[in-house]
């Protein structure tokens, strides 16, 4: 079994893995288009975090990291990564091209958060998910830690790609932290 990270499991896993390949899926976008009320936020004040909307451009790619899982860890890696994402992720199963020319596409799992699941936050100008996203923490830390620490962990997995919602973001919440 594979599990594929493009949020914070590129830069914080949790769980036993034999092997880990950078590479993409297709046909989805990276948006923080998902509060977080139980990692990034609280009830009272949800953070944003990422999930993976379909785009209209079947080609586009969203670069993570898919981490292998040993057949005798997979009951207890599926457990918990469903307890992680309980907050209206769901696993869907999908093609992922490793980077390295020579691998060849395979299943991989993903947790896709649904448009109808309750902590769907949808779309919202840039500019206003950076003031959601300096205001909040929850037991997984500040929000801000969660933004940063992805587009670092992006440009070093995947340099050279583009994913301008998270960058444009990152660019936000540092303008407005630099007025503070």
């Amino acid at each position: 079994m594979w599990i594929f990270g493009y949020g914070s499991l590129i830069w914080k896993v949790d769980f036993p893995y034999e092997k880990k390949v950078i590479g993409y899926v297709k046909g989805y976008e990276r948006r923080f288009y998902q509060h977080s009320t139980d990692h990034r936020g609280t009830k009272e004040n949800p953070g944003r975090v990422v999930t993976l909307i379909a785009s209209k451009n079947l080609e586009s790619k969203v670069y993570g990291i898919a981490y292998k899982i040993k057949e005798t860890d997979i009951n207890d890696v599926v457990n918990h990564l469903d307890y992680r994402e309980k907050g209206g992720y769901q696993r869907v199963s999908v093609l992922f091209y490793p980077k390295a020319m020579e691998d060849h596409p395979f299943s991989i799992v993903i947790y896709l958060a649904s448009l109808e699941n309750p902590q769907y936050a949808g779309y919202a100008d840039i500019g206003d998910i950076a003031k959601q996203v300096i205001k909040c923490s929850g037991p997984s830390g500040k929000n801000i830690d969660y933004v940063l620490n992805l587009a670092q962990s992006m440009r070093s997995i995947a340099p050279g790609e583009e994913d301008k919602h998270l960058f444009d973001l990152e660019k936000a919440v540092l303008g407005l932290l630099s007025n503070m």
